[in-house]
């Protein structure tokens, strides 16, 4: 992965940050290459449950690196860069395990896109969030005008996208943007703490619960309900729902999966 990103997993949740705290964690090729291959590497370990996401240094992300693309030689090699960060912030999304993104800092651009590819964001109270595309004749292109006009009203959506001014955590967390605003400092201890208890719960459930959530909006309500019917039946057949069940009964903590042990 070189110096870009590290990656460490303890008692079943990886933390994987952004490590160019002397560039405010631009995101480049580099950078994308690393977190892809990271990703991979923790979707395929068994023994990890949930996968928190932040930054070095005083930013979780400050953005793409302008300085790479402004050598571009033309625009189809900017898509290519783009498509890069876009396959993999998704790849994010789809991991069957659940995600946290630590927001240490200024999430901009690029960074706040890597930060909405996660299911849950806990912010620093001192961040800062927002897409300053516009401000360079350009706007997201790595599934930040997508996953923003999923998120908040359109009218939120279009306030950040139209004026490239970022909102503060505390406006994050009232727009729906963040889940949770800590201190300065505990934004990584907290997503760790929520990460844990994430990982302690039912693969099965999680994943599907994240596909309600992400196929859900796309469909009709009748056909969401569809899919969350199949979905839950699919859930009764498997050994988590009868150890849940069992241990509701029995009065005691459930015991969920064998592959953590």
């Amino acid at each position: 992965m070189g110096g870009a990103v590290r990656l460490e997993c303890s008692d079943h949740v990886a933390v994987l940050m952004l490590d160019r705290a002397e560039r405010l964690n631009a995101i480049g090729t580099e950078t994308v290459e690393a977190l892809a291959s990271a990703i991979a590497e923790v979707g395929a370990d068994t023994s990890v449950g949930s996968l928190v996401i932040t930054g070095s240094g005083r930013a979780f992300s400050a953005g793409a690196d302008i300085a790479e693309f402004a050598g571009f030689g033309d625009a189809a090699e900017f898509e290519a860069f783009i498509a890069f960060m876009a396959t993999t912030f998704s790849a994010i999304q789809a991991l069957a395990k659940p995600s946290v993104a630590a927001v240490n800092g200024m999430a901009l651009g690029g960074g706040l896109e890597l930060a909405l590819a996660c299911d849950l964001r806990i912010a620093a109270a001192g961040a800062r969030l927002g897409v300053p595309e516009i401000k360079l004749g350009l706007l997201p292109g790595a599934g930040g005008t997508a996953r923003l006009t999923r998120m908040l009203p359109p009218g939120a959506a279009k306030q950040l996208l139209l004026t490239g001014e970022p909102v503060t955590a505390a406006e994050a967390l009232r727009l729906g943007l963040v889940n949770e605003v800590v201190d300065d400092g505990a934004a990584l201890d907290r997503a760790v703490a929520v990460a844990a208890k994430l990982a302690a719960l039912p693969e099965p459930a999680l994943a599907a619960a994240k596909h309600l959530v992400d196929e859900g909006t796309l469909l009709s309500l009748d056909g969401a309900i569809a899919l969350e019917r199949r979905m839950v039946t699919a859930l009764f057949a498997t050994p988590d729902r009868e150890e849940g069940v069992a241990a509701f009964l029995e009065k005691r903590p459930p015991r969920f999966g064998t592959r953590r042990n």
